[in-house]
């Protein structure tokens, strides 16, 4: 760089850097752009890559958590699971116990695990207090920060539990542990007047070992553990594992789809620049022939014009870096809280990968057009000048003029095939431009759709509940106490809604544990009573239920038992087994895939515990819910009114970063244009003196540079839907799958018609806004001025 900068070598290279001011400026701002969508995906993609392994190494998360009961193991007994040659961390014991809470509008928590610690640091699981505090007193509690919300923020207040003397505990705080080891914090001395009868106080410990990779190996120390101690003294286990599979297959789904948007970057980057620089040569022929003359070798051209592109790119870099790291900041801060990942910011190695690669790529893409500059023939170079080849393109304008349209329209139909090669390149810009609108459009309206289709209890207007964990409006659920019957009899509960004035239908859900022949351990299920079909979740293939001893199931099922729609399968649930027949492949990722949907009927032990109620036209679901409530509450139930289903936060981050994404290569291919139509309009400038010269007004002028991009703003569009359409229909099956999951044609088939259509004319819309600028500028020409041109 540095013998670009002084000499006859560097006086060349500013005064190509200064006197081609557009295009400096285009290739600053497009590889600004590049840069800086490349640093956000970059960071988005390192962030939701294994997002749980990052934060349970930063947190030295517990490889296995650990319930003792006290009265069987003493202090002495859990020192000695310290000294087991497998670990090589531990923690605790801490006093643990699990509480019911009831928040200030008396709504029912689930049951949450409460340990004592005197702070958040530790050797293992070293929490991050995302807010607010530790506690540091009786009546002060710190919650998960995945609980944190409008009604659960910091100064909120909590009953311990539904009884009359229950304790009031203070939120003073939310932290983050990636380990799951609780759901809230006090310090030791609280938890033992915490603790009831049904719920006594436990021993945790928390322990890291050498080997704790896979199932197996988290078995094997967990055999240890319970050997070490006396028998009946290990009340429970939880490992990470099933946490991590959780975390990192939602965050897979993202990869493919920020994959595309950089590979689009890349290639609109590399066409633009190639574009600039080409341009920049096939209009600079006779001052290249000029600088060969006074004794520029070879070599010093094709570095002359390497170093035109590079120093405008190197700026543009520079800012992307900046750019790209201030855009992915509430991106990054979102996904933080999604997958409840520690703190996140842009990894260093990213903000020095990507300018180096975007140096490269810049340095290749300007190579190409300055080896030709530097293979011309300084006789040719002088002798051809900027002037395109006779004939060139006059074919076009003979069939252009036999057009039904103004002579300006059809010259600048025609201007084009002057430059087949800076129309292609244009042309490229155009289409990968058309491409990344048309893939964001169908990405958005996909991911919309997997929002609707998540969780369809929540569709009903009003809830009510029997008792047990039942989830209000997308929110936690709410619960009378983990593990207990139902407070009130389904029965009753069920005669209420039908007598109640207003009801238009309703189902019965309850969910359980059963067993299935095939697969250890038990799977959760939900069990219908009545019409769910206003409940059911979207099919990818098969139907949903429609009568007894009929099952649907997920993708992962299926592939996981080796089966398929029309086998059978044998669920046990207490004393009752059902053979059920398969009859539906549904949308459903919920635990790890294998939860199942099957009718009631036919298990004898199963209630239901909510009942998921539709109301005629009308009636109001918030009037309905209180009157409901006023017959159930007595009985033991609940009834609430369901707020609007909202989407996921995660579906809401990829339709923001979709958008963002986008925004950026439009843009590019806007300066793409942009940069065409400047270099076709100073070669023209003399022609179009003399066209105003002889009459041709302002507006016709801007009619003629305007229609030299249309026909290939057109073509552009309809090359680049239905690339575009193929990339939605290539990637979205690739994040399903990386989700385990298939699709539905919901989700997959969400173009219509008139949006093709629309998306289609998506091409001339960067085709105009590109040249408007230098449409304007020849339109403002004075046509003296324009006439002394050459």
């Amino acid at each position: 760089m540095s013998r670009w900068g002084t000499g006859a070598l560097g006086r060349v290279v500013r005064s190509g850097v200064s006197r081609r001011r557009v295009q400096t400026v285009v290739i600053a701002v497009a590889t600004m752009m590049a840069v800086a969508s490349a640093v956000v995906a970059g960071s988005l993609m390192v962030a939701t890559n294994a997002p749980f392994d990052h934060a349970f190494a930063k947190q030295h998360g517990a490889h296995l958590t650990v319930q003792f009961d006290p009265a069987k193991a003493g202090a002495a007994d859990l020192e000695a699971t310290r000294q087991l040659d497998e670990v090589t961390a531990s923690a605790g014991p801490f006093p643990s116990t699990t509480i019911h809470p009831v928040d200030e509008n008396g709504g029912h928590l689930p049951g949450l695990t409460l340990v004592g610690r005197s702070g958040p640091g530790g050797a293992v699981d070293d929490l991050d207090l995302k807010s607010g505090r530790w506690a540091q007193k009786p009546g002060e509690v710190v919650l998960s920060a995945a609980l944190a919300g409008p009604i659960l923020k910091t100064g909120s207040t909590l009953k311990a539990s539904d009884a009359a003397d229950s304790r009031t505990l203070t939120i003073v705080g939310f932290a983050l542990s990636a380990s799951r080891t609780a759901d809230a914090w006090a310090i030791p001395a609280q938890v033992g007047g915490l603790a009831s009868k049904d719920s006594p106080v436990t021993s945790q410990m928390l322990y890291r070992f050498d080997s704790a990779g896979t199932k197996g190996q988290i078995a094997v120390d967990r055999t240890q553990l319970a050997a070490a101690v006396p028998s009946g003294a290990m009340l429970g286990a939880q490992s990470y594992l099933d946490t991590k599979h959780a975390a990192d297959e939602g965050a897979a789904a993202t990869i493919p789809f920020l994959i595309a948007f950089g590979l689009l970057g890349i290639v609109m980057s590399v066409i633009i620049v190639g574009s600039v620089v080409s341009g920049a040569v096939g209009t600079s022929l006779r001052r290249i022939g000029i600088l060969k003359a006074i004794g520029f070798s070879p070599r010093e051209v094709v570095h002359a014009y390497v170093a035109q592109a590079l120093i405008p790119a190197g700026a543009g870099i520079a800012l992307g870096v900046v750019l790209g790291n201030l855009l992915a900041v509430p991106l990054l801060e979102d996904t933080e809280q999604v997958y409840g990942t520690a703190s996140l910011a842009v990894a260093w190695w990213v903000d020095v990968v990507v300018p180096a690669v975007a140096l490269l790529i810049v340095g290749i893409a300007a190579l190409v057009p300055a080896l030709r500059a530097g293979r011309l023939r300084t006789v040719e170079a002088i002798a051809v000048g900027r002037a395109p080849r006779t004939g060139r393109g006059q074919w076009a304008h003979r069939a252009a003029g036999r057009l039904p349209l103004p002579r300006p329209v059809t010259y600048g139909l025609a201007s084009p095939f002057a430059h087949p090669v800076r129309t292609a390149a244009l042309l490229l810009a155009v289409a990968f431009g058309t491409v990344a609108a048309t893939f964001a459009v169908g990405l958005t309206q996909s991911l919309n759709a997997v929002g609707k289709a998540s969780d369809p209890e929540d569709r009903a207007a009003v809830t009510a509940v029997s008792g047990g964990p039942v989830a209000q409006g997308g929110g936690p659920p709410r619960s009378r106490g983990e593990g207990t019957p139902p407070s009130a009899d389904p029965a009753k509960v069920r005669a209420a809604i039908e007598a109640q004035a207003g009801t238009a239908t309703y189902y019965g859900l309850s969910q359980a544990e059963v067993t299935l022949a095939g697969i250890s351990g038990s799977v959760r299920a939900s069990l219908y009573q009545g019409d769910s079909s206003p409940g059911s979740y979207e099919m990818i293939s098969g139907h949903w239920l429609s009568g007894a001893g009929q099952l649907v199931v997920s993708t992962r099922f299926l592939e996981r038992t080796g089966t398929r729609i029309g086998d059978t399968v044998r669920v046990t649930f207490e004393k009752d087994t059902e053979t059920l027949r398969i009859v539906g492949e549904a949308f459903d990722t919920s635990d790890d895939g294998l939860h199942i949907h099957a009718d009631i009927a036919g298990f004898a032990a199963a209630e239901a515990q909510s009942f998921h109620i539709e109301v005629k036209p009308g009636v109001s679901p918030d009037e309905y819910a209180r009157k409901l409530a006023a017959v159930v509450e007595p009985l033991g139930g609940d009834a609430f009114a369901n707020s609007a289903s909202e989407q996921e936060n995660m579906i809401l981050i990829l339709d923001a970063m979709a958008v963002l994404l986008t925004l950026m290569l439009v843009s590019v291919a806007g300066l793409g244009v942009l940069n065409s139509v400047v270099l076709d309009t100073r070669e023209r400038v003399h022609d179009l003196g003399v066209c105003k010269a002889l009459g041709m007004s302002p507006r016709q002028t801007v009619s003629l540079v305007l229609a030299s991009v249309a026909g290939i703003g057109l073509l552009g569009g309809l090359i680049g839907v239905p690339a575009g359409f193929a990339l939605h229909g290539f990637v979205l099956p690739v994040m399903g799958h990386a989700a385990g999951t298939g699709l539905p044609p919901s989700i997959l088939e969400v173009y219509d018609a008139p949006q093709l259509a629309l998306l289609g004319l998506a091409g001339i819309v960067i085709a105009m806004l590109g040249a408007l600028l230098p449409a304007g500028w020849a339109a403002r020409a004075r046509t003296a001025t324009a006439l002394r041109t050459e």
